[in-house]
């Protein structure tokens, strides 16, 4: 508009407004973070959805605001407020009978007065032997017919949303055969529907012809199932939340007030959504508590919220195998905890889809897990922890920007030939183009102008690490540097000597070759057991499957060898102290590494005076060594090990 002028600044009103609303690679370092401090990949990753990730918003937030929901619905009222209710009109009614008939004479009056005082004590028995009662007071006649009517409506209000108006005359005979034909209708289409019949024209039938009774305006006949039958349902926990007492008077007025007709509809009715729908909760009853009487419907509605919010945390706790916040019904989540807590929801499936979108995790059966970009990124930042506690010195080049090169240089060049992977000797190519062109810029270049710089070869080597998995890693607080140093070592031969095999070996009760994401998702062996023969079996494998390269085995454990694989059967066997089978079986996989020429070098954790005299005694008999590094100081030990011995005798 003319006249009017702006000024921009710096925004000062808070967090930036165009800024995304998560960090992804933030979100990936802190279960990075996690996986190297000790913690299990998977249960980062669920960490990371359940606290958000700026520590709000996340599914336990909305978890706990679901249960205190819940919780709050369990103390909504009394459930037996239906019979409650019905006693009381029942009361008035009598007491309004028993005046008119005190003011009449005659046998019939005194006759009536003995029929009143010797009804049943239980309210819908009660009710029913007055149900061809010829009230002499038109007022208790109309209190009586209350019961009827109200419990009526009430019950059918519940079950179909659109009964309102039908339920409040379904005194009138033709209300009643409306009623009773719908629910016939119904119950035939859904027995169709129950034997795979084809109902497509029949559901649009019944829809033309009973479809004001139905507001939701179903599709199909599976959402009118899912309607109907979560109602069903509800009603059901009702009769189920109450006592035997309760439950019999209820159901002997809701058979009083429907009558045989709509009472048989219903059942028949219920038996169907039952069959249809057998994972919703039929069985389960709730003590629902509080001061004020609930109708029947309010009754029903109460438990019908306890069951969505029991879906809802379900959904939530993200549990189950496979489980994904697609799970989460957004509606649902608005509709019980509010529009903001459906855009929390909103926004953590966002980072989950980004994290995915990005390659950072990927999906498996059991449900998220870092993706090989993740590790790769994980396996750098525990690398960089290793390198920051290294000194400087001969320990090799430490920068991680630089890929590994071919050999030393030799100080020569020669021509380029097809398949030649050295460095270019730029001064001599440029000198060679110059020699051929003649002086001027720019100089063109040609094939044969290329020379490359002569290396010397690399001897490569042929590495095994051998990591104790046993439930005692993680119980003194040593799964954490364990992996670090196991990812550490694995991301340097992979940046800085992709010429060197890495086999990552696993033991517990039995051994196995482990890749980089089978580490990080690595989880204790509860079984107790020790088994390093079977480990340094599988080492011999991957050193014979590299016979060129130079030998290194490095092995990290807290405990003396307590299994060894039986020579008959294959089968682990275990006992606690190691008995002799057990030594000797290692020992024999120990000589076999050193007759190959291995460097056998052992990492002790903790001081266990047996497994330091073994170590002690395996170190000397393969001229390997022994190291006890503190925990803090595993991956640098480890680390600068392998550096040194990739140089070794050959």
């Amino acid at each position: 508009m003319a006249g009017n002028r702006f000024r921009y600044g710096q925004w000062r009103g808070g967090p930036d407004p165009l800024a995304p609303p998560y960090d992804v690679r933030a979100a990936v370092d802190a279960v990075g973070a996690e996986v190297l401090n000790g913690g299990s990949l998977r249960e980062a990753l669920r960490d990371l959805l359940r606290r958000g990730p700026d520590g709000r918003g996340g599914l336990a937030d909305l978890a706990a605001r679901a249960r205190r929901l819940r919780r709050e619905a369990l103390r909504r009222g009394d459930l037996d407020g239906t019979v409650t209710r019905a006693q009381a009109l029942l009361d008035q009614a009598l007491a309004a009978e028993r005046d008119e008939l005190r003011g009449r004479d005659g046998d019939d009056a005194r006759f009536a007065e003995a029929m009143l005082d010797n009804l049943p004590r239980s309210t819908a028995r009660a009710v029913s032997e007055l149900a061809g009662y010829d009230w002499a007071s038109a007022e208790a006649r109309q209190t009586y017919q209350r019961i009827l009517d109200g419990l009526r409506g009430e019950v059918l209000e519940q079950r179909f949303a659109g009964l309102r108006d039908a339920a409040r005359a379904a005194a009138d005979p033709e209300a009643q055969r409306q009623l009773a034909e719908m629910m016939g209708d119904l119950n035939d289409l859904l027995a169709r529907h129950a034997r795979s019949e084809d109902t497509t024209d029949a559901f649009a039938e019944f829809m033309r012809r009973h479809g004001r009774f139905f507001p939701e305006q179903p599709r199909d006949v599976e959402e009118l199932v899912d309607v109907l039958a979560r109602r069903a349902a509800a009603g059901e926990r009702l009769m189920r939340s109450l006592s035997d007492r309760q439950r019999e008077e209820l159901a002997g007025l809701m058979r009083q007030s429907l009558g045989d007709r709509l009472a048989g509809e219903l059942s028949q009715l219920d038996d169907h959504l039952r069959a249809l729908r057998p994972d919703l909760n039929w069985q389960r009853g709730e003590r629902v508590r509080g001061d004020q009487p609930l109708g029947y419907g309010e009754a029903a509605g109460a438990l019908d919220e306890i069951a969505e919010l029991d879906e809802l945390l379900d959904s939530l706790d993200q549990d189950q195998a496979g489980a994904t916040l697609d799970d989460v019904d957004v509606d649902t989540v608005a509709r019980t905890l509010g529009r903001d807590a459906a855009d929390d929801v909103r926004r953590l499936r966002d980072l989950e889809r980004e994290l995915r979108r990005q390659g950072w995790v990927s999906r498996d059966a059991d449900g998220l897990t870092l993706s090989p970009k993740a590790l790769r990124r994980l396996a750098g930042t525990a690398l960089r922890r290793v390198f920051a506690d290294l000194t400087a010195g001969p320990r090799g080049q430490h920068d991680l920007r630089t890929a590994g090169a071919a050999g030393e240089v030799s100080g020569s060049s020669r021509q380029w030939e097809y398949g030649d992977e050295q460095p270019l000797d730029v001064v001599r190519t440029l000198t060679r183009a110059v020699r051929r062109a003649g002086p001027g810029v720019p100089v063109p270049l040609a094939v044969e102008d290329f020379e490359v710089v002569e290396t010397e070869r690399r001897a490569s080597a042929a590495v095994v690490l051998c990591v104790d998995l046993s439930y005692s890693m993680i119980s003194q607080g040593r799964w954490g540097p364990m992996k670090q140093t196991a990812l550490a070592l694995s991301h340097l031969m992979a940046t800085r000597f992709p010429q060197d095999a890495l086999q990552i070996i696993g033991f517990g009760r039995e051994a196995m070759p482990l890749t980089q994401q089978e580490l990080a998702a690595a989880e204790p062996d509860m079984q107790q057991g020790t088994n390093l023969q079977h480990a340094l079996r599988l080492a011999g494998r991957h050193l014979r499957r590299h016979p060129g390269a130079e030998p290194v085995v490095l092995v990290v454990t807290d405990g003396e060898p307590t299994a060894h694989l039986d020579p008959d059967d294959g089968e682990a066997y275990f006992n606690w102290p190691p008995l002799p089978e057990t030594i000797e079986a290692t020992i024999r996989e120990v000589d076999r590494l050193t007759r190959y020429g291995a460097t056998l070098n052992l990492f002790m954790l903790g001081d266990d005076p047996g497994l330091r005299r073994f170590v002690d005694a395996v170190a000397r008999r393969s001229k390997g060594r022994m190291f006890t590094p503190d925990l803090g100081d595993l991956g640098e030990y480890v680390v600068s090990d392998y550096l040194r011995a990739r140089h070794g005798r050959r």
